[in-house]
């Protein structure tokens, strides 16, 4: 004999309003923390009174330059690779895959020891660098560096996935009418992988700008040269709390806004794709 289930119309009603409460839970935990940091920054008034510290406009300088060109480097190297990866295969190719992934999972303090050890002047490639006058470590270019090398996986695994889902058949269609390859990648395969790559461009920038540990361990702290508003706000936070206060308000409104700038564009973007299809 079979037994017809029926749910019940208070179960049904239950559901979604324990999703809505399990969801504002975690928006609150996300997000009230945040809101009371640049709350008290605003309505303390360590905000107004910071921002005329030198330090700060030299710390957000330099992490918005640092962050932009570990972004160049990120999309110039890091490109290449994620189209190899989604659409070859060779031997070895998991192993590859997991060594990208490494820079994730390692503690920042980790991956900046890994630089000094490969690229300080008594590295690996140290006394090769030494020799052809080039200095790293403590140094912008030792920022650059190691924001690239925690942030750029995050690119490339969404440029992966995004190329790997851009069908075949258009990029063989482009061919057919005469496009070279350079032609199809710029003008087929981009455009279609748009989506993945902006959003992998928005990971591996917000990763790159609050990176603290590896740019401390490998680039030092040193105002206007190596200081990032991370490390201005862990240091200031050693002397005083309402300039790391501010420090870190300014770090998340920096941060909030070209996430959200981002976002905005890249929905302009789909609505005039939308209407032109």
């Amino acid at each position: 004999m079979l037994h017809s289930s029926r749910r019940s119309p208070g179960r049904d009603q239950a559901t979604p309003l324990v999703a809505a409460f399990l969801s504002i839970c975690a928006l609150s935990f996300l997000g009230v923390p945040v809101a009371v940091l640049v709350g008290r920054a605003v309505l303390g008034g360590s905000l107004a009174a910071e921002t005329s510290d030198p330090a700060i406009g030299d710390a957000l300088a330099l992490s918005l330059l640092a962050t932009a060109a570990s972004l160049v480097l990120t999309v110039t190297f890091g490109t290449p690779l994620a189209y190899l990866l989604a659409r070859r295969r060779w031997p070895g190719r998991a192993l590859v895959e997991a060594l990208i992934d490494l820079p994730v999972v390692l503690p920042p303090a980790v991956a900046g020891l890994a630089l000094l050890l490969a690229l300080g002047r008594n590295g690996l490639f140290g006394g090769l660098l030494h020799d052809m006058g080039i200095e790293l470590p403590f140094t912008t270019g030792a920022v650059v560096l190691a924001q690239t090398f925690v942030a750029a996986p995050f690119y490339i695994r969404s440029a992966r996935t995004g190329f790997a889902a851009v069908p075949s058949d258009l990029e063989d269609a482009a061919r057919v009418d005469g496009g070279s390859e350079p032609a199809v990648f710029r003008l087929v395969t981009v455009p279609l992988a748009s989506s993945a790559l902006a959003a992998g461009l928005v990971l591996s920038w917000a990763r790159a700008l609050g990176e603290f540990g590896a740019t401390i361990m490998f680039a030092g702290n040193v105002q206007g040269l190596t200081q990032t508003l991370p490390l201005l706000v862990y240091g200031q936070f050693q002397s005083s709390l309402d300039a790391s206060i501010a420090a870190a308000a300014i770090l998340v409104v920096a941060a909030f806004g070209v996430l959200v700038a981002i976002r905005l564009v890249h929905w302009r973007s789909a609505v005039e794709l939308r209407s032109v299809l």
